[in-house]
């Protein structure tokens, strides 16, 4: 039997998402890969705890042949199996995202022959990678619209640096990718908020609603004050959306020590404020999360606001795992357009 040739790639030029893109590209396509100075422009370059899971989780559920699959790691050889579903539960063991792992699976599940149910233990609520509501309300809609039938809950909130989250998620085996086509936000439905807060003063989270609701000029009342006090740790997020006829947008800020509650609610709502400024449906992080899905449905095309440096590689890991070519256009000032053919 023919040996498929190994994939080289270089893991300088991209974080974390590269990596977790080149998991789920090898375990679909059956491609492997050998990565070489993976997170080489990091302060702490390697694999991290939560890296390191998503290499594990990928090679447990493809039954995957791995060289460099230890903390700090920066090559990593990546042979993998036939995908298989199943009952499968990951423990990161620190608070690292439990949505970061649960996208590196995600995909190659949907292309398992059997249903599977994931369990995946560590942060819900991170900062630098999408919180659960967002994987709720903006990316599984698409996704599910696209032909997936997947469903997520939320068990337990999870917090840098406990941990102890738990998000657990139900996937059955995808029949046809449909293609996306996804260039216009429709009516405005609703405009809504949340401060999910656990084991910190009350009036850290009084303070950032009322620094929302002021810059966002939202009626009082709008944002909703959550409390999770049964997650491990102390911790604190607010997200601050939009809902659309075709789309959703979520905007969050984390709690972090050195940061005012004033600054994390401030960043939270610019950042809807520049995605309401823009006609342009699918936000920046979104944009990154449907690159795949686009190119394994054969084609497609959003309308997005920026093109990120993540958004560029993962673009040309994919052209590199998959018989596909993406192009950028221009439709309208500040929109910027994403096909795949």
């Amino acid at each position: 039997m023919k040996s498929i040739p190994i994939l080289q790639i270089s893991g300088d030029s991209g974080g974390g998402q590269l990596l977790r893109s080149s998991l789920s590209l090898a375990m679909i396509t059956g491609r492997p890969f050998r990565m070489t100075n993976i997170r080489g422009k990091r302060p702490k370059p390697g694999l991290m705890r939560q890296h390191l899971t998503c290499v594990k989780a990928a090679a447990k559920v493809c039954d995957a042949c791995v060289d460099g699959a230890e903390l700090g790691s920066v090559e990593l050889v990546f042979r993998p199996g036939q995908v298989m579903g199943g009952n499968y539960s990951f423990a990161i063991g620190s608070g690292g995202s439990t949505t970061l792992v649960l996208q590196t699976l995600l995909p190659a599940l949907l292309h398992a022959e059997a249903a599977s149910t994931l369990r995946i233990e560590g942060g819900t609520h991170n900062p630098m990678a999408p919180p659960f509501d967002f994987i709720e309300h903006c990316y599984m809609p698409v996704i599910q619209s696209l032909g997936a039938k997947t469903e997520v809950k939320l068990e337990r909130a999870g917090f840098m640096q406990a941990g102890g989250g738990v998000i657990s998620v139900e996937i059955r085996p995808i029949k046809k990718w449909k293609k996306l086509k996804l260039i216009e936000r429709g009516a405005l439905h609703e405009a809504f908020g949340c401060v999910l807060h656990a084991h910190l003063h009350r009036d850290i989270a009084e303070r950032e609603i009322a620094t929302a609701t002021q810059l966002l000029e939202w009626p009082v009342g709008q944002i909703d004050l959550r409390y999770a006090n049964d997650s491990t740790g102390p911790g604190n997020a607010i997200l601050l959306g939009a809902r659309f006829e075709n789309v959703c947008e979520i905007s969050s800020g984390i709690a972090q020590q050195g940061r005012s509650a004033e600054a994390v609610a401030t960043g939270a709502a610019k950042g809807l404020l520049s995605y309401l400024a823009s006609e342009a449906p699918v936000g920046v992080h979104l944009a990154d999360q449907l690159l795949l899905p686009m190119a394994l449905a054969g084609g497609g095309v959003f309308h997005t606001l920026a093109i990120s440096n993540h958004t560029q590689t993962n673009m040309a890991l994919i052209e590199q795992f998959l018989p596909v070519k993406f192009a950028v256009e221009e439709p309208a000032p500040g929109v910027k357009s994403i096909s795949c053919r």
